[in-house]
This record gives C-alpha cells, structure tokens and sequence, in this order.
C-alpha cells in the first residue's frame, strides 16, 4: 500500500523550473505584467488602472498619449522661461559693454562705439545701418531704463512664452522690435535717436490681449496697463510713443495671425505665413522710409 502525500513516485518529482524576470535574468520571479503576459520583477512593474504593466508596455503607453498643447499649439506642463531669460541676458550684456566702452555705468552711450553703431537713427538706415533696426532694442539709456524695461519683460515675457511656445514667442518678439523700429522711422522726428527693449515688450503686451481674447477671458487688466503706458509716455519726455505704439501693434497682430488665421493653430505652416506677412509689413514701411529719407538726402 502507499500513501501519495508521502515519498513514492509522486514525492519524488522534480519541482517545475520558475521564471525568471526578462529584463532581469538572474531574478527569479512569480509575477508578470497584466499588459503583455511576461514574467517581470517587482522593480521592473509599475502599478497601473488595471493592474501592473512593465517598463516596456509603460513606455509603449506614453508614447500614444498626445501631450497636452496650448491654444497656440505649444507643448503644455513644460518648463518656460528660457528664452525671456535670454532675451534679458542679451540686454543685460549690451548694457554692459556700453558702460565698459564708455567707462560710466550712468552715460554708457557717451564714447561707446556700440551704441553709436546700433542705435537707431533713420538717416543711417537710410544709408544702409539696417542693423539698427533689431540692434537698437537691445540697447538702454541707463541703468533706470534698464531695469524698468527687464522687470517688464520678466513679468510679461514667460507668460506670453508659455502660451506661444519658445519659437513662435520668438517671432512675436522679433515683429514687435521690427514694427517698433518702422513706426520710429516713420512718425518720429528723423533726427532723433531711439534705443530701448519698450516696443518689443509693449508688442508681448499686445500679445497679451490677444491671447486673453482667444481664451475668452477679459483683456481689461492688459489694457489698463497699455493705457497707463501711453500716458506715460506722452507725460514725460524723452520716451519714443511712436515706437511703443508700433511695437504694440505689430505684437498684437503676429499673435493673431498665430491664433486667429483659421487653421493656423492645427497647420503651425499658415500660421508662420501669417507672421511673416506681418514683418513683410513692416519691412515694406521702412522701405518706403528709407526711399524717403535718401531723396531728401540728395542720395
């Protein structure tokens, strides 16, 4: 007689091998991924809604989920900032080599050679400086207007950057100084020179209404702000309005050329169209300008 529970045949036989981890041969596991069926070790699961799925069928699942995007079409939940912290920089070390070159933190633009050669002053455009016309937003009378202008762009410019994305808040960047400059070279006395960041950062301002407008949300606290810069600039001397006032305009339309020209958000290509149109725009003004200014010259 014998007992199967106790030695005989059954007693005997040989326990059936166990599996092993496939990231990890060398861990011997009794657990496997609810997604794909293979053996996994505790480090190698990640809980999950039904579950617990490996590393591999977690990284297959992420790649399928669309990130979230703005209304601009930016990657939404990223880290933003870098470039207003570059823009800042760029200002910042401009500043600098003025106050280097003329050896005075308070008159940088007296002796300086780079701000006699960025500055913006439409009779040099007129004879071919057309570096000035970007150049000159880089540059600051002072350390006050320095500071006023790079505590503005602080406060505005990650906001806007956050919505646009770094590219397209590049661009609006880039149209507002260039609409600046056209309105300068057009309205402002030509014998004037301006500099400053305050038409690129009226222009992120104009941008700023705009993208309220898209979210349907008031643009009124944006507007109070614009209206109480453009009493401002018309109270004190010294100020260019015309620049701000170019700045804001070129800023605002860029931005809704991004997110009103209809598809542009879900074709980033029309919507690139439409800002190059605006600084079309505002190249063909300071064109005209420029034709002006030379046949006064006598060139």
């Amino acid at each position: 007689m014998t007992n199967p529970g106790w030695g005989g045949a059954y007693g005997n036989e040989p326990t059936p091998p166990q599996s092993r981890c496939v990231a990890h041969p060398d861990r011997p596991t009794g657990l496997a991924c609810s997604r794909c069926g293979r053996p996994a070790c505790p480090e190698c699961l990640h809980s999950a809604s039904v579950g617990q799925h490996c590393t591999e069928c977690v990284r297959a699942g992420s790649a399928s989920v669309r990130p979230a995007r703005t209304v601009a079409g930016a990657r939404s939940g990223s880290r933003y900032g870098l470039v207003t912290y570059i823009l800042m920089g760029l200002n910042v070390l401009a500043f600098a080599v003025t106050a280097l070159q003329s050896r005075s933190l308070i008159d940088n633009t007296v002796g300086s050679p780079l701000f006699q050669a960025w500055a913006l002053f439409p009779p040099a455009v007129a004879t071919g400086d057309v570096e000035r016309l970007l150049g000159s937003g880089f540059l600051h009378i002072g350390p006050i207007h320095l500071l006023v202008n790079m505590f503005a762009l602080y406060i505005i410019g990650r906001d806007v950057e956050a919505i646009l994305g770094r590219a397209r808040y590049i661009a609006v960047y880039a149209v507002s100084l260039l609409g600046g400059s056209a309105s300068v070279m057009v309205l402002e006395n030509p014998t004037t020179v301006t500099a400053g960041a305050s038409g690129a950062i009226f222009g992120l301002l104009g941008a700023q209404a705009v993208i309220l407008l898209k979210l349907k949300r008031s643009p009124t606290p944006v507007l109070v702000v614009i209206g109480l810069n453009i009493v401002i600039s018309i109270s004190l001397p010294g100020i260019s309005l015309w620049g701000h006032m170019g700045g804001l305009a070129a800023g605002a339309l860029a931005t809704a050329a991004i997110l009103f020209v209809p598809g542009s958000v879900r074709s980033p290509r029309i919507g690139w169209i439409a800002v190059a149109g605006v600084a079309v725009l505002a190249l063909a003004v300071i064109g005209f300008r420029v034709l002006d200014l030379r046949s006064q010259m006598g060139l």
